[in-house]
């Protein structure tokens, strides 16, 4: 079906079926200026940006469930940066590194296993990180809030994708600017295929930006993505990004050139490790992995969907 809505933003067959209404999950049909849900009798129009705007058009209410007097198991997770996989082919075959992806955390993005796989960048900006995607052998499905690049504005509060539509999804600090993430976990955890990977960062000590609502901790990350119900294999500190260098370039000296910003924390920087040494050299401090969560800047996860319901 070459419809007009996917003529305009190249759609794949796979992409739209996989559509349908952000407020009652219905099935969703093309008209002269968007598309239309007949089950709860919503339209939803073509942004000025010529984006299909499938955001809430009004208010929805969901209830979230949590589990209390039970804490967090923390013991299978070590929470220490992460160590490239030496097998990546991905690294050798792209021309430098995309925006906000380091070497490790690329290592560890699944390759599309079947030829029609298909993947969803939550919170996908102007699309810079869709030829990852499609290097991977993925059918790339970009959604934003509000970037009039992107091919789909949403709310990864209410997605507008039928369940168990992706075998993966990459969301790459966007859960700082989330009102409700256990909301948006959950969502993300319905639309994903049993045994489909989640990957992504997430801000901790970053400046206030963009109305982030929460930056969470490498225990809050943990905590977000169990209380969904993935199965969680990572969640690292970065090394690169600590608060020194995200309150330098995001609030102290923002627009500085990068050089001269650099020279002006470096005595700091290694003001820090000399005193942590010391303490580590005469026994006041022993938890170097601690040290690290505690000046990260952002933390990477690496979580699946069980592939048998536990």
């Amino acid at each position: 079906m070459d419809t007009k809505v996917r003529r305009q933003f190249r759609f794949s067959t796979k992409a739209w079926d996989r559509m349908r209404c952000s407020f009652c999950g219905g099935g969703l049909e093309e008209i002269a200026d968007g598309v239309y849900c007949g089950t709860c009798s919503t339209h939803y129009p073509l942004a000025a940006s010529g984006a299909l705007d499938l955001r809430l058009a009004r208010p929805r209410k969901v209830t979230c469930s949590f589990e209390l007097g039970r804490e967090l198991e923390t013991s299978r997770i070590d929470f220490a940066p992460l160590q490239a996989l030496p097998d990546s082919t991905l690294l050798q075959s792209l021309d430098g590194l995309p925006w906000h992806f380091t070497r490790e955390l690329l290592s560890y993005l699944p390759r599309a296993a079947t030829p029609d796989a298909i993947a969803l960048d939550l919170g996908c900006g102007s699309g810079l990180h869709r030829n990852v995607f499609e290097k991977l052998g993925y059918d790339w499905v970009g959604l934003d809030y509000t970037e009039p690049q992107a091919p789909i504005l949403g709310d990864a509060h209410a997605l507008p994708f039928a369940s168990e539509s992706f075998d993966f999804i990459v969301s790459i600090a966007v859960l700082e600017h989330l009102q409700h993430p256990p909301v948006a976990m959950n969502e993300a955890w319905r639309v994903l295929k049993p045994g489909g990977s989640f990957v992504g960062t997430v801000a901790f000590l970053e400046p206030f930006h963009g109305n982030s609502y929460y930056h969470h901790t490498h225990l809050g990350t943990l905590n977000s993505l169990r209380g969904a119900g993935f199965e969680v294999t990572h969640v690292a500190p970065s090394t690169t990004w600590t608060v020194l260098d995200a309150q330098a370039e995001m609030a102290l000296f923002p627009k500085m050139p990068r050089l001269l910003r650099k020279a002006l924390l470096s005595p700091l920087q290694l003001a820090h490790r000399l005193w942590w040494t010391v303490g580590r050299l005469l026994g006041k401090t022993n938890d170097s992995v601690s040290v690290v969560c505690r000046t990260s800047g952002m933390f990477a996860f690496v979580a699946r969907k069980p592939a048998v319901p536990s």
